[in-house]
């Protein structure tokens, strides 16, 4: 199993910590944020692929801002698999 760690940016949230298996999400740890909406969005992702992740969170905005919870997951996962 291996662990990545991703300092989001434009969001709330101030880290976000991944556990991943051969590719499979295995726990999603938010530091900050609403607390509420990002234990919801670790608990979805849990057994969810890495690509099929991206695919789904990749461009969602929190309100005016160009970005959200969601989308840093999808840009931490973009990152995870260019061995950032």
């Amino acid at each position: 199993m291996e662990h990545y760690a991703y300092t989001p940016s434009g969001v709330c949230s101030r880290k976000i910590d991944f556990d991943i298996e051969n590719g499979v999400i295995r726990k999603v740890t938010f530091t900050g944020g609403c607390s509420g909406n990002t234990q919801g969005v670790a608990a979805l992702l849990v057994g969810m692929t890495v690509d099929e992740a991206i695919a789904r969170l990749d461009g969602i905005h929190c309100g005016p801002r160009p970005t959200s919870c969601p989308d840093q997951v999808a840009r931490a996962l973009k990152a995870y698999k260019a061995g950032a």
